[in-house]
């Protein structure tokens, strides 16, 4: 079945209203010059979560020195790293009222730390205006260099997500700049830092897995130490993109949450709409 082609079935329809919020959110981003992966991976939910007055930061400029399939992330050559943007990133945080506060990036393999003492000025911005405010960043795999996770893990962020996205065996298909046992590494990592530093991955299901092959990747994260962990269904941002393979049912994804609840974790969200940093405060109780 060609997938691409195919309607969206029911439970992949959504209905938005147009809110205020939204407004003030979007009012704020661009007053302050931040990007979003909520907009530039053309997430469904950003309506939503905007009119949550919440919102996912992307840091280190827009544009990526990877080029997976997968993703709408523009592939170019990277922007200039921008030390202004921590304060901005902070002042966001503030004049959203965020008590949680999630910030990811490109990817900089350009970078000699990968961005990481970035990450580490905009954890440590937020603390200073928010401190109140806990702070989950979702990294790239810094190319294994356990020194760049450190110097994140010494600003002392509440969580440390890093995404396996999909299966070991897609991994050539979906991620073929990523290596499947090098980001169990990154996760296994994050479970040592000690500091009360949760660890975090998601993944994405309609690629063309099998279930053995995700319960698989339930164990493997279980062994790396990983307690979060989000399930979401993989849409297609065009047709030049990886294809949708199919559409999991809402009913499967339930499945998949007790199957990896026995297995260990200590929070699962999984529905087909949920995303690495929907509701993510949801795992910490806020």
């Amino acid at each position: 079945m060609d997938w691409q082609t195919q309607p969206k079935p029911a439970w992949l329809k959504r209905r938005y209203s147009q809110d205020p919020n939204q407004d003030m959110v979007e009012g704020i981003l661009d007053g302050l010059s931040l990007n979003t992966v909520c907009r530039e991976a053309l997430c469904p939910n950003y309506r939503e979560c905007f009119s949550r007055k919440t919102a996912t930061f992307l840091i280190l400029g827009k544009n990526c020195t990877r080029n997976c399939p997968f993703c709408n992330i523009t592939h170019a050559p990277p922007q200039p790293v921008d030390p202004e943007e921590p304060g901005r990133v902070a002042r966001a945080a503030l004049g959203l009222g965020l008590r949680y506060a999630v910030i990811t990036s490109v990817t900089r393999d350009d970078l000699a730390d990968g961005g990481a003492a970035h990450f580490a000025a905009v954890i440590r911005a937020i603390r200073g205006l928010c401190p109140e405010t806990a702070v989950e960043v979702l990294i790239p795999d810094f190319q294994g260099e356990e020194s760049s996770l450190e110097r994140v893990s010494e600003a002392a962020p509440s969580v440390i997500s890093h995404n396996m996205e999909t299966v070991k065996a897609l991994y050539p298909q979906v991620r073929p700049q990523a290596d499947y046992r090098r980001s169990l590494r990154v996760i296994k990592k994050i479970g040592g830092l000690g500091g009360g530093i949760r660890s975090k991955s998601g993944i994405m299901l309609g690629l063309g897995e099998t279930r053995e092959q995700v319960y698989e990747l339930f164990e493997d994260l279980r062994a790396a130490g990983c307690s979060i962990l989000t399930i979401g269904q993989y849409l297609s941002p065009s047709r030049e993109h990886y294809p949708v393979k199919e559409y999991i049912r809402p009913e499967v994804f339930e499945e998949y949450k007790e199957q990896a609840l026995s297995a260990g974790f200590d929070f699962v969200a999984s529905a087909p709409f949920v995303r690495s940093s929907y509701h993510a405060g949801e795992a910490l109780g806020l």
